[in-house]
């Protein structure tokens, strides 16, 4: 009784502060904006009252942003803590599947098809079709991603083989959609980009909708697959002796992990450091503890992308600063800070 209760009050300290910030952190993109809003109207709203002002400003605009964001922070997070798990790779995350590359490329075939081809003077974000691209990045996403893991598997499950193929065809697939959208023109290169850079922006609770079940499947299927995260993370001749049938839970895994992080590609576009950053942090705060490890990464996940888009949206003000540039630009060090306390 004496080990346990230490035991138990460190993990419980692991996650307050975490918890913490992440609740400073939605409040504050509630009450805060380009829009300055009265706290005392922001409650009432929150209450079910307040002006028609600010109900569409707080209801309609932010709070689905805000809760999108969440969602896809945590899917790109805990994308990236799977795909580092079973690839034993530290570097792994949503790009090294070609997932990302494979989104973008589907994104820019359907806006060039079904935009600039019935209308060539077609140049401005509303008359993208913003309904339909979630679901278009998140079908190219996961097609891509089978690709990899098709080429990986044909003969024999091999690591190298799949990250090696993610990362050739990822490649491949980013080069012709830069190409692609390059060919179009400035103003046309501009508005694909601020998808490619990551935004919030105009998200609404179709994007929430959209995010959820692949939220809830993740939610049933992990606590399912916590034994196969474990042994997946030894040789596959070392998982298998403990009576793993390898290939298919690291299937089942790879699926998970591809699901969330296509399904977060489409709603925000390729967010880049946050799949591979917060896994890390996560494992800094918690060790090797795997149960402490995940609902870490989620809470660490929503708390990067909601910090980075309140970021941009008062930093830029009217002119955001795209999510994708602040995760960048404080992943990139963060990254380097973590390394080097664990090397």
């Amino acid at each position: 009784m004496s080990l346990a209760t230490p035991r138990s009050a460190r993990r419980k300290g692991v996650l307050i502060l975490p918890l913490t910030i992440s609740a400073l952190l939605l409040i504050a993109s509630v009450f805060l904006g380009v829009v300055d809003l009265p706290a005392k109207d922001i409650l009432a709203v929150l209450v079910g009252g307040g002006s028609d002002d600010a109900d569409l400003i707080i209801g309609t605009i932010r709070i689905p942003r805000i809760v999108t964001g969440m969602l896809a922070g945590a899917h790109f997070a805990v994308a990236g803590l799977l795909l580092q798990a079973i690839t034993r790779n530290p570097l792994a995350d949503p790009t090294i599947l070609g997932i990302s590359q494979g989104a973008t490329l589907t994104v820019a075939i359907f806006l060039l098809f079904t935009v600039y081809g019935a209308s060539a003077d077609a140049h401005t974000l509303y008359s993208l079709p913003l309904r339909w691209l979630p679901l278009v990045a998140c079908v190219g996403g996961m097609a891509t991603g089978f690709l990899v893991f098709w080429i990986a598997t044909r003969n024999r499950l091999s690591l190298l083989r799949l990250t090696l193929s993610g990362i050739a065809i990822g490649a491949t697939l980013h080069a012709l959609a830069m190409g692609m959208i390059a060919g179009w023109g400035s103003a046309r290169f501009e508005i694909v980009m601020q998808w490619l850079s990551g935004s919030l922006y105009a998200r609404s609770w179709e994007h929430v909708i959209f995010l959820l079940p692949f939220t809830v499947a993740a939610v049933i299927a992990l606590p399912l697959l916590h034994r196969s995260l474990d042994m997946l993370r030894f040789e596959e001749d070392v998982a298998r002796s403990f009576g793993l049938s390898y290939r298919l839970h690291f299937s089942l895994v790879l699926l998970t992990a591809c699901g969330l992080a296509a399904s977060a590609v489409g709603t925000v576009g390729p967010l880049i450091f946050v799949g591979l950053v917060v896994p890390h942090l996560a494992h800094f705060l918690a060790g090797r503890r795997f149960g402490m490890v995940m609902p870490l990464t989620v809470v660490l996940g929503a708390s990067l992308v909601t910090g980075a888009d309140l970021a941009g949206r008062l930093l830029g003000q009217a002119e955001e600063i795209p999510i994708g540039v602040i995760t960048a630009l404080a992943g990139a060090p963060a990254l380097l800070i973590l390394l080097r306390r664990r090397s």
